[in-house]
């Protein structure tokens, strides 16, 4: 394998000043990964058998040339020096920084680019993660620390404002593609949805997109999550090819716990913040439906679809979170109501002593880590009520996603592609479409998409079953809190986002512990819709008393 972390330096030390020069830089090649697909041929999970580890399509080159530029002004020195400064940081703390003049914007963003550069290059740490990047993102920050200079920054400014943010890809964003992960859309040049509007009035900066599970996992049956045909195969940080990403927001997650940006976007249907955001040790929240516009998100299900803030910490997670809220007359699950708790929750922890959370006897009793730390909250002065939750009717699930992507992605595409560059308008186009190369285009099969096709719901069946599983969600999680008057139920990872999502309730998972394999898992709060802020409460006093994330040991 050829050690692109050389290629890297070297290609550093050249320090290429102009665009013929750079023109015969290569940073990147494409090697040979069937000794890494050899040695997952027999990992004990079967999804993580993998068939490649690198895109067939993405060429990095495209990707990190544009801002070569400007990272190779970046010594290892200068890089060294600003890590105390950002490095697991939180955004108050990179705040007052800058405030001091001890750091600038454009020294936050090439720190955070160097290291994408440092990591991603090398196909030994590579963690296929960063699949663009806004070629405008270095140019923009030097703006700010301009109208600094002058004094000209907007008095009052959102905490969010100047920090660099990734991209879920299935994020509409001006100036990078949005693909889903999917080759039909490599050419779907859109303007910013309603969430990236948001966080660029509020300042932020967009640092660039990241890894999904093609269409956001509901593509293939039983294929590994943290696959796209456009990015490849995303790897945890915690142990490459060894444990899953989680999925489908697995590049949100991946980045975040590499500290490749301050922050990420996710995006969840059931699931799919919360499963990789515990997965990779880092703060996850799926907030309530409505609370966070969909416009411009390439979807799965109208009913069940969020946006959500994946960060290092409860503090920035709900200062991303609080960067995207607005409502969005585009969505019709969009609420006027403002949450102004939100915009303090962070700073303001519950006490344990006012806390009532459910305890799941199932999950005691299987889990270690779960039954210590509950037993840890209540030595705190929580109040802990153990439960055995009801047992529910879950049937009719798939066919809310199937009938909902096929009749939201043509609507999806309607408003937002342009004909010219994405050939298809269906789900059925982009079964015929993936079908032409299929060795390519879905090495692990469509079976997800094909079942889509050979869905029989009904309009008048399809409101049945959304009726009947709401009711399902909330009486899972209803009959211990109401009977007892909690404030969140307690599980784990992703294990009940199905009922959470069906319920339309809000979860947020934060860093519980490893596993004696080193593995992450993550305490999940689930709370009622639009307790959002209360949540975050309970997970600041959780996160402060119990610390327990630590950063993956080979990107440090």
């Amino acid at each position: 394998m050829k050690k692109l972390s050389m290629l890297f330096v070297i290609g550093l030390l050249l320090s290429c000043k102009n665009e013929s020069v750079q023109k015969d830089i290569v940073l990147w090649e494409p090697y040979n990964d069937s000794a890494e697909v050899a040695a997952n041929a027999d990992h004990g999970i079967s999804r993580m058998r993998y068939k490649l580890i690198q895109s067939k399509v993405l060429d990095k080159n495209d990707v990190f040339l544009p801002l070569y530029h400007e990272v190779s002004k970046m010594t290892e020195t200068e890089y060294g020096a600003l890590k105390p400064l950002i490095l697991e940081q939180d955004i108050f703390s990179i705040q007052k920084h800058i405030d001091a003049n001890a750091l600038s914007y454009e020294k936050l963003v090439l720190f955070y680019l160097y290291r994408i550069y440092k990591y991603e290059l090398n196909n030994e740490t590579t963690l296929n993660t960063v699949i663009a990047l806004n070629k405008e993102v270095v140019a923009e920050a030097r703006k700010l620390d301009e109208q600094k200079k002058k004094g000209t920054l907007p008095v009052v400014r959102h905490p969010i404002f100047g920090m660099p943010i990734l991209l879920k890809d299935n994020i509409n964003t001006t100036g990078m593609k949005t693909t889903a992960g999917s080759i039909a859309l490599m050419d779907n040049e859109v303007a910013d949805s309603f969430i990236v509007q948001r966080l660029k009035e509020n300042g932020a900066l967009i640092l660039g997109k990241v890894n999904l599970s093609e269409w956001a996992y509901f593509l293939c049956s039983g294929c590994p999550v943290g696959y796209s045909a456009v990015g490849g195969q995303t790897l945890n940080p915690y142990g490459r090819r060894i444990f899953e990403t989680g999925g489908s927001s697995s590049g949100s997650g991946t980045s975040v716990a590499a500290n490749y940006a301050v922050a990420a976007v996710g995006t969840e249907t059931s699931g799919s913040i919360l499963s990789p955001s515990s997965q990779n040790s880092v703060v996850g929240l799926k907030p309530t439906i409505g609370l966070l516009s969909r416009s411009g998100i390439v979807p799965i299900s109208s009913t069940l679809d969020t946006p959500g803030p994946m960060t290092k910490n409860v503090v920035d997670n709900w200062i991303l979170l609080s960067a995207m809220l607005g409502f969005d007359t585009s969505d019709t699950k969009s609420v006027r109501e403002e949450f102004p708790g939100i915009l303090s929750a962070g700073l303001q922890p519950e006490d344990f002593s006012v806390m009532r959370l459910g305890a799941m006897v199932p999950l005691m009793e299987r889990d270690s880590i779960y039954k210590e730390t509950i037993e840890a909250l209540k030595s705190a002065g929580a109040h802990i009520v153990e439960f055995t939750p009801p047992e529910v009717d879950m049937d009719g699930f798939l066919s809310i996603l199937n009938i909902d992507m096929r009749n939201d992605l043509p609507e999806y595409l309607k408003a937002y592609s342009n004909p010219e560059s994405v050939k298809i308008s269906s789900v059925a186009d982009a079964v015929v479409f993936n079908n032409t190369d299929s060795l390519t285009r879905i090495p692990y099969g469509q079976e997800l998409f094909e079942g889509i096709l050979a869905d029989s719901t009904t309009a008048e069946g399809l409101e049945e079953i959304k009726a009947k599983l709401e009711n399902s969600g909330r009486t899972f999680f209803d009959m211990a809190m109401d009977a007892h008057n909690l404030d969140a139920i307690l599980s784990i990872n992703n294990y009940h986002a199905g009922y959470a999502a069906v319920a339309k309730y809000p979860a947020l998972t934060i860093p519980m512990g490893y596993k004696s394999s080193g593995e992450p898992i993550g305490l999940t709060f689930i709370g009622k819709p639009f307790s959002e802020a209360h949540l975050l409460r309970i997970g600041k006093a959780f996160e402060t008393s119990f610390p327990k994330r630590k950063m993956p040991k080979d990107y440090q």
